[in-house]
């Protein structure tokens, strides 16, 4: 009886049943990582981000609360799409968050698109998500697979690297970055190489021809704990001495730990590192060593900023999760405070942001990742053209 008396008055009152009902509901959101398998530290990574990102909000979302569902894609495109599906259609998701490796991503995108599930990919940057397959309701926090090594380039370049020997992984990712660095690099490319992934794990044969080629200078790109095995084989096979290695994705500080000495004078470039000045970012990081004891990367750092956007969404439209034009569109501003400063979204929702040089310092004790110098500001990539989208729309 007393809940009916409840509710008839409630109902006297104009607007008062409905914003009753909106305060009483919980975004319910759906996590897409790896998080078993040698790749696993990346997506616990990530997801150490997130509830950080979480904590720091009050564990809300527009002032509403959140419920996580983390699944696991061990990797696999078709475990992928398979858990994309389950929290569609059975969790019911108000949106998905996450993807490591681009051939999962675009396994799954069909059924993202097809549903109008709003989207936040950190990390998956492959070129057709930036192009001809991008969405209105997917978003990224991260970058087009092409910018990182584009960078690269441009820093080889002003090194006066006359040829390179190029080596990557077979997939959608290693061929997108292979091309990234040959887009700007000027000099000439004696070699490249692709290899089984990702299950291979002794690169000799590649090194060998890398030795061969005759070339100044070594790139590649395997993340995770790939690029661990390629650096410490470089390293032993007596190629650091003779032929410089740069490198993307290879040197964080996931593999730092493992790798320590073998890593120095490596550089890399990235969106992200730990030490840049902004207030958010030093927070972030300070939060994240104090909680979980480790060095976040620029994984966990993408999906930090993941939470800031879709508080964003939510903010917009006070609770109100119906309203997902007005939620895009809010996003779509990229009004929240990024731990890499200010950017902004291309037209195809990737992220318009600076690159960095970044070198592995040893400090007492410690490995830590410095940033040297700014390569490129407010770099857009090179697919955006391709998506026929426009901002605002």
């Amino acid at each position: 009886m007393a809940a009916t008396a409840l509710a008839l008055a409630l109902a006297a009152v104009p607007g008062m049943v409905q914003e009753a009902s909106a305060q009483q509901k919980t975004v319910k959101i759906g996590f897409i990582s790896t998080f078993s398998g040698p790749t696993a530290a990346i997506g616990n990574d990530m997801r150490n981000a997130f509830e950080l990102g979480l904590d720091h909000l009050g564990r809300k979302l527009g002032g509403l609360p959140v419920e996580v569902i983390y699944e696991d894609d061990t990797q696999k495109p078709d475990v992928g799409v398979q858990k994309t599906q389950k929290l569609i259609e059975s969790d019911h998701v108000d949106f998905i968050v996450g993807y490591i490796w681009s051939n999962v991503l675009l396994a799954s995108l069909k059924p993202l698109t097809e549903s109008k599930t709003i989207t936040v990919v950190t990390n998956a940057g492959a070129s057709a998500f930036a192009g001809e397959l991008c969405s209105p309701y997917v978003f990224s926090t991260s970058w087009q697979n092409d910018q990182t090594p584009q960078a690269m380039g441009l820093y080889m370049n002003q090194k006066g690297v006359k040829s390179v020997f190029l080596i990557g992984p077979n997939y959608a990712a290693g061929k997108d970055m292979l091309a990234g660095l040959k887009n700007t690099y000027k000099g000439k490319i004696l070699g490249e190489e692709y290899t089984r992934w990702p299950d291979q794990l002794d690169f000799s044969a590649e090194l060998s021809k890398a030795r061969a080629s005759g070339a100044e200078a070594i790139f590649v790109f395997y993340p995770g704990g790939a690029g661990v095995q390629f650096i410490t084989q470089y390293v032993q096979s007596g190629l650091k001495g003779q032929i410089p290695l740069y490198q993307g994705f290879t040197v964080d500080e996931l593999s730092i730990p493992r790798l320590k000495d073998l890593a120095l004078g490596i550089p890399g470039t990235q969106e992200w590192v730990n030490d840049l000045p902004n207030e958010t970012n030093k927070k972030f990081v300070a939060d994240y060593v104090a909680k979980y004891k480790l060095r976040p990367s620029y994984y966990g750092a993408q999906t930090y900023d993941a939470v800031s956007l879709l508080n964003s969404a939510v903010t917009a439209v006070n609770g109100d999760l119906s309203k997902k034009e007005e939620m895009r569109k809010a996003m779509e501003k990229a009004d929240f405070k990024s731990v890499r400063g200010n950017f902004k979204f291309g037209n195809n929702h990737i992220p318009i942001q600076n690159f960095y040089l970044q070198d592995l310092v040893k400090e007492g004790d410690e490995y830590v990742l410095k940033t040297v110098a700014t390569v490129v500001e407010n770099d857009q990539d090179r697919f955006h053209d391709r998506c026929p989208m426009k901002l605002g729309q």
